[in-house]
């Protein structure tokens, strides 16, 4: 009974962390790469996003409540967990030992964001183009929101790999190669739309 119970739970930690917790992170990114295109471009965006019907709900039940669940129990994993040569192979539990560090970074990193955008929001600050700028133009801050940018990405871009071969999708050598590729070039990409944006923001570039 504990090990079906176990075993459920790690496929709801799979799914988590694709649907709906990467697919909000993407969409947050783009959303953020507004700032791109100018100072009310992303305002714009940003107050969109902010005044969707029932905010508060989806952010509780879609984004925070999925978030933490995938948080704990990631946790879990990363202490009891074992790399596994014999399935995996060289290359793959090293990138399986890079996603438990990164799990751990992007906790990190999710909370003090959290903190500094929702929780200085509900404090009276105001959700716009100068918060976000006031963060990043510190070089500190800058450089620690690239790392945690690159490993949420990267945590979202392997975890997509591992969801897809441990649910069946992809189970033969050949799709599990195409799916390699794939994921590389989903984390390229967004990595480069949340870089690409963190730079605008503290350069002005």
């Amino acid at each position: 009974m504990a090990e079906h119970r176990e075993y459920f739970y790690r496929r709801l930690h799979s799914l988590l962390g694709v649907v709906p917790i990467g697919i909000f992170m993407v969409q947050h990114l783009v959303i953020n790469h507004f700032a791109v295109y100018g100072e009310e471009s992303f305002n714009k965006a940003a107050n969109f996003m902010h005044n969707l019907p029932f905010v508060l709900a989806l952010e509780i039940f879609v984004i925070y409540l999925p978030i933490l669940f995938h948080a704990i129990l990631g946790v879990y994993i990363v202490f009891i967990a074992k790399n596994n040569v014999r399935r995996y192979g060289f290359v793959r539990n090293w990138l399986f030992y890079v996603q438990r560090v990164t799990g751990i970074i992007t906790l990190v990193f999710i909370a003090w964001h959290v903190f500094e955008t929702r929780v200085q929001v509900a404090l009276g600050a105001s959700l716009d183009y100068s918060l976000m700028e006031g963060i990043l133009t510190n070089p500190f801050m800058f450089w620690f929101y690239i790392i945690g940018v690159l490993s949420a990405v990267f945590h979202f871009s392997n975890g997509l790999w591992g969801f897809l071969v441990s649910w069946g999708i992809a189970q033969s050598p050949r799709s599990q190669k195409i799916v390699t590729y794939a994921t590389i070039l989903v984390f390229l990409v967004v990595s480069y739309i949340g870089i690409r944006t963190l730079i605008t923001f503290a350069y002005g570039v």
